[in-house]
Order: C-alpha cells, then sequence, then structure tokens
C-alpha cells in the first residue's frame, strides 16, 4: 500500500482528503489510501512518521508549513527562498519539502491580472503569504503586507493603518489569512471594503467557503473575485505530479 496524507491542524472539512481519494478511485489505484493527520503542535509530526512507514507523501496546510521545515532533510530550491513548505515526498527515509503553492497560485492569477494591478496588498504573514509574495515579485508586483501585530519591514502596515489612499494605491489585494475560513464564515480582514473599485482584483485563498465575507464585499463594490479552489486544485496536481516522479 501507499500512504499519502494532510497534515494541518482542523482538517475535518479539508479538501485535500476528498480530492485524492476520488483521484485514486478514478485511476483503479486500490492500492493507494490517504489519512488526515491533525496535530495540535507540530512537535507531534515525528510521531507521524515513525508510526506510518507506508507514508510516501503529505500535504502541509495551516499553521505548520513554516514550523515543519526543521523536521525535514531537504528542500526544493523554491521551498528554501520562500520558507514556507505545502508537500512533502518521502523516500529512501528521506523527507523532501517543496512549495506548491507558487504554482497554484501563479497559474490562477496570471488570467485575471491586468497592467492597473501593479501592487499588491497582501492581508495575513504566515506561510501562504510569502508564496504569493514570491509568485507576485517574480511577476514584476510591488508587494506590502498587512499584520496584526507588528510592522516587521517598511513594506509592512498595521491594519489600523488600512484607509482609503492605500486601498486606492493597491489594486490588487490578497487575503492570505484565515478570517473567514468555515466555520467562521461571519467575520473577515478588517480593511475599509467600501473603497474597493472596478478597478480591484480581490482574491481569497480561503476556498470554503466559496464565496467568503471578504469576496462579498469586494463584489458589492465592483470588484473582479477569485476564491482558493482553482489554486488548491493546481498545487494538489503539482504534489501529485512530484510523488510520482521518481527523480524529484
Amino acid at each position: 500500500m501507499k500512504h499519502f496524507g494532510l497534515v494541518g491542524k482542523s482538517l475535518s472539512h479539508s479538501f485535500s482528503k476528498i480530492y485524492f481519494e476520488e483521484k485514486f478511485k478514478k485511476l483503479g489505484l486500490t492500492d493507494h489510501c490517504y489519512h488526515n493527520f491533525e496535530i495540535s503542535s507540530i512537535d507531534e509530526f515525528p510521531a507521524i512518521i515513525l508510526e506510518n512507514p507506508q507514508l510516501v507523501g503529505l500535504n502541509v496546510t495551516i499553521p505548520y508549513k513554516e514550523s515543519i521545515m526543521p523536521f525535514l532533510d531537504t528542500f526544493s530550491d523554491e521551498a528554501i527562498e520562500i520558507g514556507a513548505v505545502n508537500c512533502i515526498k518521502i523516500s529512501g527515509g528521506q523527507l523532501k519539502g517543496y512549495n506548491t503553492d507558487v504554482y497554484g497560485f501563479a497559474q490562477s492569477i496570471k488570467p485575471f491580472l491586468t497592467p492597473n494591478q501593479n501592487r499588491a496588498l497582501i492581508l495575513g504573514t504566515g506561510g501562504g503569504s510569502k508564496a504569493v509574495a514570491y509568485v507576485l515579485k517574480k511577476i514584476g508586483l510591488d508587494v506590502f503586507f498587512v499584520s496584526h501585530t507588528e510592522k516587521k519591514t517598511p513594506q509592512t502596515f498595521l491594519y489600523e493603518e488600512i484607509n482609503k489612499q492605500v486601498m486606492k494605491a493597491f489594486k490588487l489585494i490578497v487575503n492570505t489569512s484565515p478570517l473567514g475560513m468555515f466555520p467562521n464564515t461571519e467575520i473577515g480582514p478588517d480593511i475599509p471594503y467600501r473603497f474597493f473599485s472596478q478597478e480591484h482584483l480581490a482574491y481569497d485563498l480561503i476556498y470554503n467557503p466559496e464565496n467568503t465575507l471578504f469576496l462579498k464585499q469586494a463584489q458589492k463594490n465592483g470588484a473582479t473575485t477569485i476564491n482558493g479552489l482553482s489554486m488548491l486544485r493546481l498545487q494538489a496536481e503539482k504534489n501529485w505530479e512530484i510523488w510520482q516522479d521518481k527523480n524529484t
């Protein structure tokens, strides 16, 4: 048997298990199975590896994309540069970390970007935000972050600093925080939504619900919106490609 799985904190409504179980069924892979490994601390991760010797691939989700890295042996170049991992390949006792969020985000946003959206405001500073920033900088956009806690760099705003002028200056706004994720769908990032416009593109990495409060408020004011579902599907396929490639 070949075992795969997802490591995270709250996984009861996760996408990955359903997605890969359907994939195995379609491909007739009866010797493949997928598990959710819900842990309250990253310190529990080594036990997953020890107790599941048939594991060959893992997905990693909130909040462990950064904290899992010290437990791995090697990394792809992108994972090193970004400082976050969402895919692990296990082979010969070695755990190699990859970041396929980069691929998923890049492929999903490119068809929607316009020349007007040359500056990006990223809500959140976790592992997902790093992949998003990596992609947007590669495309050539100026990237700033919004944080609840501290201004880590000159390119960081606090939420209370987001006003009409900031919203007008940044025509691409990406939510990488978990605010608005099921079951807490009645909340969203604390920004002045009334300053969204038809020139804005609002992207939410959340996929459940498909239309978050953040996206609803952006739509209400004329913005183009994208949820995280296409990104999720694209990164899942890239993970599968990595797990199947004998040369990675």
